[in-house]
């Protein structure tokens, strides 16, 4: 099941073109897979496809990962949604820092990790990335700066070491990550 706060906006419909040619819906349905659970953002998956390949739409394989995995595969386009939720209050930062490692495990990432006293989430990705804050108050943290996002802004993460915060309940966000060799 999706967070339960973005339920509804997480609906995947991914289209093709039947036998006779002609364009449907192959998945209209929730992510094709996810790890989190409220109270601690995850990842939620929509669609990883590589596009050296010639598109076929009349190829109806669903291309929603059946396990999360941070990182786009080499030559690949990932689309997912993420979510991300405050620090709980008082929870002690090395608990913290330790979960953001138990997670980052959990999808491959444990070596994407950076200065976790900056962030217990900062993390470095070689990937482009291209991220919509769908709904919620968060911020883009980078080594030296935080910017504040509104819904609807854009960022375009490139390759940096980054994090993410959210103020005042969880946040919503939809990423399109490129493989480097792609971008």
């Amino acid at each position: 099941m999706s967070h339960p706060a973005f339920e509804e906006a997480m609906r995947r419909v991914i289209t093709g073109d039947g036998a006779n040619g002609r364009s449907l819906v192959i998945v209209d349905g929730p992510p094709s897979s996810e790890i989190g659970a409220p109270g601690l953002g995850g990842l939620y998956e929509i669609w990883h496809e590589a596009l050296a390949e010639k598109l076929n739409p009349r190829d109806t394989h669903d291309r929603g990962e059946t396990t999360p995995i941070l990182s786009p595969a080499q030559g690949k386009v990932k689309v997912r949604w993420f979510v991300i939720e405050p620090t709980p209050p008082g929870a002690p930062p090395e608990l913290i820092k330790a979960a953001a490692r138990e997670r980052f495990t959990q999808f491959g990432a444990a070596d994407h990790l950076r200065d976790q006293n900056r962030h217990p989430a900062m993390h470095q990705t070689d990937s482009l990335d291209i991220i919509c804050l769908i709904s919620g108050d968060a911020s883009l943290i980078l080594d030296d700066s935080e910017t504040r996002l509104k819904p609807g802004q854009i960022v375009i993460q490139r390759g940096t070491s980054h994090a993410w915060t959210a103020h005042d309940g969880p946040a919503l966000l939809l990423a399109v990550l490129i493989d480097r060799e792609l971008a």
